[in-house]
């Protein structure tokens, strides 16, 4: 038995090496891009297709999620040797928006936490990083409606999105329900657990935090609060996890995008946002989604919000199958501006997995 498992180690030791010879030779391949094509690091469209030939051609045993995993921060510490990119997301550390940039762009990427959402913009505008990963929608208390807010008003466009899992932990100085008189935590946590909370903890008040570990920091200074909150904010802020897993709907997701100053080349699987307004006429509405039946694209989301222009006025927000320079979807597009009071493409971007 010994004898088998130091062949089986030194097997493992000769993959080692040929792995990290291997790895190396790919950073250097790819940072000779990087001087040969200048500029921007960072090309979603480009990491898109390699994951999804990797995925296409996992022969197991590892999953395919943990491939991908591998291969962003692979791709992450190349993409280092090119360019030193800085990440603007929704903070302190220990929020799922971080754990969302961390998917995304990998360790090696400078964290630039931020107060707020509005922050996380403002951030990516004035060139104080190279992008931002802002919340727009969850499965259980459906969309941020700030973001979509913003995303109307700034110059920045959407380059890529990330569907994060959320699973909600209770996080406390003491280890027991009953000792816990208040609950910290974002407005949206706070909704994505109320039927826990009503079963559990029906008498402690629930206070609004402007991020989940904003909301551990808070409990981690008094006696008898708890916040709801990732693992990872436990570990962060010396607190005692008391309860895992308190999300009412175990599917709980959250949709992040990904904001930033360039438009993204088609990757052969994408998704386009926009947001538009009908013409004050019998019908307009109606006249708004002809272009997509008519050229045969397929629409994911369709939303409304008022404009904040005027009295009953409203703008739609749009998702759609494909990429604004390709196809059907630009002949749409081209039709749509005809027919729309007013209309602003916010990014076309590789599908979230894709």
């Amino acid at each position: 038995m010994e004898e088998e498992l130091r062949k089986l180690r030194e097997q493992i030791d000769g993959i080692d090496e040929q792995v990290l010879r291997l790895l190396n030779q790919r950073a250097a391949v790819a940072k000779e891009i990087g001087d040969i094509k200048g500029g921007n690091a960072y090309r979603p469209e480009r990491e898109a297709q390699i994951l999804q030939r990797l995925r296409e051609h996992n022969p197991g045993p590892l999953s395919d999620e943990s491939v991908v995993r591998l291969f962003c921060e692979i791709m992450s510490a190349c993409r280092a040797l090119e360019q030193a990119i800085a990440v603007a997301f929704l903070g302190p550390r220990g929020t799922f928006s971080e754990e969302a940039a961390l998917r995304r762009f990998g360790s090696a990427a400078q964290s630039v936490p931020c107060g707020s959402i509005d922050e996380v913009f403002r951030v990516v505008e004035a060139g104080n990083a190279h992008y931002g990963i802002v919340p727009v929608e969850n499965s259980t208390e459906g969309t941020i409606g700030l973001t979509l807010d913003l995303l109307l008003q700034t110059s920045l466009k959407v380059c890529g999105e990330i569907t994060l899992p959320i699973h909600h932990a209770l996080l406390g100085n003491a280890n027991r329900l009953d000792a816990i008189h208040k609950v910290y935590s974002h407005p949206q946590s706070l909704g994505q657990c109320h039927e826990w909370l009503n079963q559990n903890l029906s008498r402690a008040a629930r206070l609004q935090a402007a991020s989940n570990a904003e909301a551990a920091r808070l409990a981690a200074e008094e006696a008898g609060a708890a916040a709801i909150a990732s693992e990872k904010a436990a570990n962060l802020f010396g607190l005692a996890v008391i309860a895992r897993n308190i999300e009412d709907d175990p599917r709980n997701t959250t949709r992040f995008l990904v904001i930033g100053k360039d438009d993204v080349a088609p990757s052969g699987r994408d998704k386009t946002s926009l947001v538009m307004s009908a013409k004050n006429v019998p019908g307009a509405v109606h006249e708004l989604l002809g272009p997509f039946a008519n050229h045969g694209v397929s629409m994911t989301k369709l939303e409304s919000r008022p404009s904040r222009t005027g009295l009953w006025e409203y703008v739609f927000y749009v998702d759609i199958e494909g990429h604004q320079q390709v196809g059907a979807v630009a002949r749409a597009l081209e039709e749509l501006r005809e027919k729309a009071a007013f209309l602003k493409v916010l990014g076309s971007y590789p599908v979230a997995g894709g």
